[in-house]
């Protein structure tokens, strides 16, 4: 059975992010979506998912979180 990518504790990842200023855990051997750039890895899974918890604590898109801070 093949195990889901996003899911193997023996896969090496990537954090990514982007304009908006969302995370997203990604697979390092698989390219880097258009629109997303690389912020944190190749790292373990556990290690990655640590950077979001420290680096995503508001998951607010920036376009709104802009639009918010200009009333």
């Amino acid at each position: 059975m093949m195990t889901n990518p996003f899911e193997s504790d023996d896969a090496q990842y990537l954090v990514l992010t982007n304009h908006e200023n969302q995370h997203s855990l990604w697979p390092a051997f698989a390219g880097v979506p258009d629109g997303w750039t690389t912020a944190f890895g190749p790292e373990a899974r556990q290690a990655c998912l640590d950077f979001v918890e420290r680096n995503w604590t508001d998951i607010t898109p920036q376009s709104l979180l802009r639009e918010e801070n200009s009333r």
